[in-house]
């Protein structure tokens, strides 16, 4: 619900009634993760989506009853075996969406997407599995351990909460967890959904270069906020770079080491220039971003890998650099490239194989930890 921020605070500012429909499970291949909404005003207006398409008219006309009703219901759409394109997700896979109707109170949720609107990190807590009772019950979390409402159990349930969607938003993840009603951390009668409203992941490129205008392109249609650093001022340009949140003219491990980045933050580096590159990798792979690539023929990247050596990086900090940079799409224009190394960011961040899907057995559509599997 949280990505419709902005939309929704405008009704809520303008006093209209509304009904959002939330994912809140998925099983096999559903097309839309937990989290993804389609909201619906009393005047008919829709804004997102919950499955794509499949069940959006169902799902809309839930959303228009519940506002009649005044009550929270979870509904299970699935896969039908008689009919691929009645109400149903002709992938296969089954979704579970929670229809809250909001039309006055609910102010946990109002001051949730008042945040998220004005892009203060936040995250919100709802209750979509348990006693009727508590079904669509709101907490909201701040980053400084302060909360807003409740989820109707008691105070060591809401403690609970917050401590458990704290975590997922100092991570920025959006996902489940699972209580006992006491409060307690096991596993029990509760299912909350928690949805992290974060600021933008941050993509750096290093290198003013005619593939880096095509790689922020690329980046700012994934909804990174990217930014450009290149040591010469007459290549990093706003006339070269249009499309760039940000532009630095600065020596890029200079710039690293004074800007920040945090584990979901994305590091291209496309100098391949030892006098720049090999500084600011020393720097980079000592960080703990989500992704450091580096662009490159295969001598470069040996002759890379050997620099860094001598300067002290270990084997293990070195594994974590993608070089050449990119996936094996053949690609031979900046705009081909910047469309390899994008698809190997997703990869990354998704655990993907970067195979083709074609005779492949692997899911389409990645849980979380599937994408990030649990040591043993």
């Amino acid at each position: 619900m949280l990505d419709l921020a902005g939309p929704l605070h405008a009704w809520i500012e303008e006093g209209r009634d509304f009904a959002v429909a939330t994912v809140v499970a998925v099983g096999g291949s559903a097309p839309r993760p937990p989290g993804s909404a389609l909201a619906v005003s009393a005047d008919g207006t829709a804004v997102g989506s919950v499955s794509g398409g499949c069940v959006e008219g169902a799902v809309y006309d839930l959303c228009l009853q519940a506002l009649q009703d005044g009550e929270t219901v979870v509904e299970r759409f699935g896969y039908s075996d008689e009919d691929a394109f009645a109400v149903g997700l002709t992938c296969g896979g089954t979704i579970d969406v929670m229809i809250t109707p909001f039309a006055g109170g609910r102010r946990a949720e109002r001051a949730a997407l008042a945040a998220a609107a004005r892009a203060e990190p936040v995250a919100l807590a709802r209750v979509v599995r348990g006693p009727s009772g508590l079904l669509g019950q709101a907490l909201l979390v701040r980053p400084d351990g302060s909360s807003d409402g409740g989820l109707g159990g008691g105070p060591q349930l809401d403690r609970a909460a917050l401590d458990r969607a704290g975590a997922l938003l100092d991570t920025g993840r959006t996902g489940t967890v699972e209580l006992s009603e006491d409060g307690s951390h096991c596993p029990g009668g509760l299912t909350l959904l928690v949805e992290s409203a974060v600021p933008p992941p941050r993509m750096i490129v290093f290198g003013a270069i005619d593939f880096a205008a095509a790689l922020v392109r690329a980046g700012a249609f994934l909804g990174y906020h990217v930014t450009v650093c290149d040591a010469r001022p007459v290549f990093a340009t706003r006339a070269r770079f249009p499309q760039a949140d940000e532009i630095v003219v600065d020596w890029p491990d200079r710039y690293l080491r004074r800007t920040e980045t945090d584990g979901r933050t994305v590091l291209c580096v496309l100098t391949h220039d030892a006098k720049f590159d090999i500084p600011l990798l020393t720097e980079a792979l000592r960080l703990p971003v989500a992704y450091i690539g580096a662009m490159g023929s295969r001598r470069t990247h040996e002759d890379r890998n050997r620099r860094l050596r001598e300067a002290g990086v270990s084997e293990r900090d070195l594994a974590r650099l993608r070089s050449p940079i990119g996936l094996d799409l053949g690609a031979r224009t900046p705009e081909e490239t910047a469309v390899s190394i994008a698809a190997e960011i997703i990869a990354a961040r998704h655990g993907g194989t970067g195979a083709p899907l074609t005779g492949s057995d692997t899911p389409i559509h990645r849980t979380a930890r599937q994408a990030h599997p649990q040591p043993a």
